[in-house]
Order: C-alpha cells, then sequence, then structure tokens
C-alpha cells in the first residue's frame, strides 16, 4: 500500500460537504469487522450519520454469512451508523446500492450495474457489496450499513480464492489507480444524499435503482427458503422486496433478508 493511499480522515473531511454521513469518521488500520465497531457507538443518537473504515479487518462478513475477503489497504471497508432511521431496511438497502453505485460511477467513470439486493457489479463482475443490519430498542430502529469495495486488487488475487460470483476491482476496470481517499469522499456524499431522498422520495429511489438495475426486465431465478422460483423481474417494492412475474402466471414478491438470485438472463 502506498503512502500516499492510507486512509486519512483531514484529507476525507476536506473534500467533504455532506451534513450527516461522515460528520464523524474513525479509520483503523485493523479491525475485525467495521459493523461491528460501528455498533459500539449506537447508544447515543448524536453518534447518527458516524462512519468507520479499516484498512484491513480479520472478520469482515457479507450477506448471509459470507466473508469479505480483501488485504490491508486494497479495498474501501466502511459502515455506516444511522440511529433512529425511520426507513425500513428495504428501502435502505435500495438506497444504499443506489449511493454504492453512482459513488463509483462519478469517480471512476465507470457503467456501475445493482444486482438486487446489495451487489454493485461492472460487466457482470462484482465490484462491491453491502450488508444491511438492524437493531430494535425501546420502539427505535438503528441500522448499520456496511459497504466493501475492491479498489486495488489484481486478477491474481482473484484467483486464490472462490468467489460466488465473478468478482473485479475499480483498478483492473478502470486501468488506473484508485485513490481511496477521494473514492471514500464521494461514497459519503453519496449516501448523505441518497438517505436524504429515502426519507422524502421512495420513487426517486427506486426509479433510481430501475435505471441502474441489472435485472429489472430480465428473467431471473431466485432462491426462497429453500425454493426457487423463477420468472420475469417487473419491479422492487420499497418494503416487500423484488417482484416477479412467475413463469407459472402469478406474481410474486421476495424480500431481501430471505432470498437470495441463483441466476439471470
Amino acid at each position: 500500500m502506498l503512502k500516499s493511499d492510507q486512509l486519512d480522515v483531514d484529507v476525507i473531511k476536506a473534500n467533504l460537504h455532506a451534513p450527516t454521513v461522515g460528520k464523524q469518521i474513525l479509520i483503523f488500520k485493523c479491525t475485525g469487522s467495521t459493523n461491528d465497531v460501528a455498533w459500539e457507538y449506537a447508544t447515543s443518537q448524536n453518534n447518527s450519520g458516524l462512519c468507520v473504515f479499516a484498512e484491513e479487518q480479520t472478520a469482515g462478513r457479507g450477506r448471509a454469512g459470507a466473508k469479505w475477503l480483501s488485504a490491508q489497504g486494497q479495498s474501501i471497508l466502511c459502515s455506516i451508523l444511522l440511529v433512529d432511521c425511520h426507513c425500513g431496511a428495504e428501502l435502505l438497502t435500495l438506497a444504499s446500492a443506489v449511493a454504492a453505485a453512482e459513488a463509483i460511477n462519478r469517480y471512476a467513470q465507470l457503467e456501475t450495474r445493482v444486482k438486487w439486493p446489495n451487489d454493485i457489479i461492472i460487466k457482470g463482475k462484482k465490484v462491491a457489496g453491502i450488508l444491511l443490519e438492524s437493531k430494535t430498542t425501546d420502539n427505535r430502529v438503528d441500522y448499520v450499513i456496511g459497504v466493501g469495495i475492491n479498489c486495488h486488487q489484481k486478477e491474481e488475487f482473484f484467483q486464490k480464492h472462490e468467489f460466488q460470483m465473478p468478482p473485479t476491482s475499480i483498478d483492473v476496470e478502470s486501468n488506473a489507480t484508485v485513490d481511496r481517499n477521494l473514492l471514500a469522499t464521494e461514497l459519503l456524499a453519496s449516501f448523505d444524499q441518497w438517505l436524504t431522498v429515502a426519507q422524502e422520495s421512495s420513487q426517486k429511489i427506486i426509479d433510481t435503482w430501475g435505471r441502474l438495475s441489472s435485472q429489472l426486465g430480465h428473467w431471473v431465478t431466485v432462491g426462497y427458503n429453500q425454493k426457487r422460483f423463477s420468472g420475469n423481474c417487473i419491479g422492487v417494492d420499497p418494503a416487500k422486496g423484488l417482484i416477479l412475474q412467475l413463469d407459472d402466471g402469478g406474481v410474486r414478491m421476495f424480500d431481501a433478508a430471505h432470498t437470495t438470485i441463483v441466476k439471470h438472463l
């Protein structure tokens, strides 16, 4: 890792003009999980908008118990704390995917797409993922949004491991070297923007997600409660999830918490 590429609170804040997300930033050289660190600060509403970064995670996790693999200094590993948030989990998942995809688009000028519910892809390969966690305390719902973005990984790194879907990195796709501080700034600004939109207009989130979706209008197969369902993806509901026109003629919704995409065309 180049010294100039080390994540730096002052560099990120100097270019960040967001009222909520990033008002507090913590950066760890190494930690178990940035999500776990963020949860430690959920005791106070004053900490809402806190962002935790790590150069390396020893227990980074993805959706459905998967591990997030990254060597030190190779990724953006970040968790955002939202205390007493009134947006539902499904809408937050959509807003987070839109925010991450647009941040990468703006920074690297790459044509990113969203693979429901939480993957960001470039040319069919995964470049980023999102893990949304929630806790309810005294009628208050708090969330931590974990974001992992592959930045400096080379093809050789990916070849050493097995992945559920083909991975890639921004360096590989852009044929350039990412400035992770600038990308982190873009990411936090994008989250601040889209989390605000989520509280004001769920339809704008849905419309933008649809524009970025790799599945909308396509035939997909999903796994739900140990069964498989196939059909055409006709939309997304901010509360109930992905909407499929099933091959047998029915219409059904599949929530993100219990559903995985098996394949799509």
